[in-house]
C-alpha cells in the first residue's frame, strides 16, 4: 500500500503547491482504487488535504506573498463553509457524490480560459466580500464532495474578481486549508476517515507542496491556466466514469 501512497502523495503535493488545490483530485481516485467506499474515500481525502495545504500556505506566507486582509477574508469564508457543509455528503449516495464531482469539473473546464493580460495587472484593493464568498465554495466542495475546492476557487477569482492567477492560487491554498481542517474534524469524529492513511498521504504531499509553492512564480500564467483546464477535464471524465459504474453495479447506495 505504501508503494502507492508515497509517490502519489508526492504528485498531489506538487500539484497542490503549483495550482492552489488541496490534492483531493489525486487522493480521492487513489483511495477508491484501494477499495475504499465513496464516502470513506472522500472523508480520508479531506483529512490528507490538511497537511498538504498547510505546507503550501506556510511557503507563501514565509515569502510575504499573502495579503493579510484578503487572506483573512477568504479563510473565514472557507472555514464557515466547511463548518456548515461538512455533513452534507452523508445525505447522498456514492454515485451521486461522484456525479456531482463530474458536473463540477466539467463546468470549470468550460470556465477556465487563459487571460495573459492579468499577468501584469496590479490590484491595489482586493474585493474582500467577494473573496469571502468564494472561500465558502471551498467549504461546500470539501464538506460535500471531499475535494479542497481549489479548482473551483481559482477560476472564480480569476474570472469574476479579476485576481491575477498567481495570487488566486496562493489565496486558494489558504482557503482550502481552512475549509478542509474544519471538515476533517467532523470526518474523524464520526469515524469515516482512515486517519493513518490520510496522514501518510498528507505528510508525503506536504513536503512536495512546500517545494513547489516556493517556486510558483517561475511558472508562466498561461501554463498554469492550461494545466488547470487539463486537470478539470481529466477529472470530469474520471468522476463521471466512476459514478456510472457505481450506479450500474447497484453500489451507489452504499
Amino acid at each position: 500500500m505504501l508503494s502507492l501512497l508515497l509517490p502519489l502523495g508526492a504528485l498531489a503535493g506538487l500539484l497542490s503547491g503549483l495550482l492552489g488545490i488541496g490534492g483531493g483530485l489525486i487522493f480521492s481516485p487513489l483511495l477508491l482504487l484501494m477499495g475504499l467506499g465513496a464516502h470513506q474515500a472522500l472523508a480520508t481525502s479531506t483529512l490528507a488535504i490538511v497537511p498538504t495545504t498547510l505546507a503550501g500556505t506556510w511557503a507563501h506566507w514565509r515569502q510575504g506573498l499573502l495579503p493579510g486582509k484578503a487572506a483573512l477574508a477568504i479563510a473565514l469564508g472557507a472555514g464557515l463553509g466547511g463548518a456548515l457543509f461538512s455533513n452534507l455528503s452523508s445525505a447522498l449516495s456514492g454515485w451521486q457524490l461522484l456525479g456531482l464531482q463530474a458536473a463540477m469539473y466539467g463546468l470549470l473546464c468550460l470556465m477556465i480560459s487563459p487571460k495573459p493580460s492579468l499577468a501584469s495587472k496590479q490590484i491595489t484593493k482586493l474585493p474582500l466580500a467577494g473573496l469571502a464568498a468564494v472561500g465558502s465554495v471551498a467549504g461546500l466542495a470539501g464538506g460535500m464532495l471531499g475535494v479542497g475546492g481549489g479548482l473551483v476557487m481559482v477560476p472564480l477569482m480569476v474570472q469574476l474578481l479579476a485576481v491575477p492567477v498567481h495570487l488566486a492560487i496562493r489565496l486558494s491554498t489558504l482557503a482550502v486549508l481552512a475549509a478542509s481542517s474544519i471538515a476533517a474534524v467532523g470526518f474523524v469524529e464520526n469515524g469515516r476517515a482512515l486517519v493513518w492513511v490520510g496522514l501518510t498521504l498528507g505528510g508525503t504531499a506536504a513536503i512536495a507542496a512546500q517545494w513547489s509553492a516556493a517556486r510558483l512564480d517561475r511558472v508562466p500564467e498561461q501554463q498554469l491556466v492550461w494545466l488547470l483546464r487539463l486537470m478539470t477535464l481529466l477529472l470530469a471524465v474520471d468522476s463521471g466514469r466512476r459514478a456510472v459504474q457505481l450506479l450500474l453495479s447497484g453500489a451507489g447506495q452504499q
